[in-house]
């Protein structure tokens, strides 16, 4: 009987589809420290710790290529000035701490966003970072920093514009697939699954054009508290889904 079961449950295992590309929107952090008494910055440090699990498990256990992270928006600016400033300061001290280790794991790890006005001297961290990983073959963790979808797309629009102007490319060149190249994105595929904590049904401005056809899951688990039973539950719902693509 034993056997049975086991056999049940591998076979459950491998009909399960696995999403190749998952994007998280990691909202809560400051929610989670408010509601145990701490400083904003504590929710912060543990959404650091958060997400070093979350990839760790989805490289090591789950064989994700793809993980794309909201870690900063254009519109976060907006924030109080200290936050802001500690935030930077905590995505440059969580790299140097913990590089040596992702590389050592084979993860590849790059930086979107617009890097141009980001403090100095964190653009050259992220660039070292990357050109440090961008030989591994383990998951691709891809943080949006600084990133705005509807400022990738401004972008992308004007660039094809200039094309056409100086005539490199005709009108009619001007395709869907075009476009994609052009986006920050270019070389990533579009996400099977958008994961967003913390109980919010938007998607703030975040990877638009790449989520045309993307999975939604919400989950009023704050991000500090997502784990990976979370994460194997958004993964259970998706497979229950009949993707479509706009059909």
């Amino acid at each position: 009987m034993k056997d049975l079961l086991q056999k049940s449950k591998d076979t459950e295992s491998e009909r399960r589809v696995m999403p190749a590309h998952i994007a998280i929107i990691m909202d809560g952090n400051r929610r989670w420290a408010k509601n145990k008494n701490l400083p904003t910055m504590f929710g912060h440090k543990e959404g650091v710790q958060a997400l070093k699990k979350i990839t760790r498990y989805a490289n090591d256990y789950l064989g994700i290529k793809y993980l794309t992270v909201y870690a900063f928006s254009t519109e976060n600016w907006n924030r109080k000035k200290d936050e802001v400033d500690f935030l930077m300061f905590l995505v440059q001290e969580a790299l140097q701490k913990e590089i040596d280790e992702m590389h050592k794991e084979n993860v590849r790890i790059r930086f979107i966003g617009f890097f141009d006005e980001l403090p100095l001297p964190l653009p050259k961290v992220l660039h070292d970072a990357m050109e440090r990983t961008k030989n591994n073959t383990g998951i691709n963790l891809n943080v949006a920093l600084n990133y705005g979808s509807r400022a990738e797309i401004t972008d992308a629009v004007k660039e094809i514009t200039k094309k056409v102007t100086e005539n490199e490319i005709k009108i009619d060149d001007i395709t869907p697939e075009l476009i994609s190249k052009t986006l920050l994105t270019k070389d990533i595929p579009d996400p099977d699954l958008l994961i967003r904590t913390g109980g919010e049904m938007r998607i703030s401005n975040y990877l638009l054009w790449q989520c045309a056809y993307t999975e939604f899951y919400s989950t009023d688990t704050l991000w500090p508290a997502f784990d990976s039973n979370e994460l194997e539950k958004a993964i259970d719902e998706f497979n229950k889904r009949q993707r479509r693509f706009g059909v």
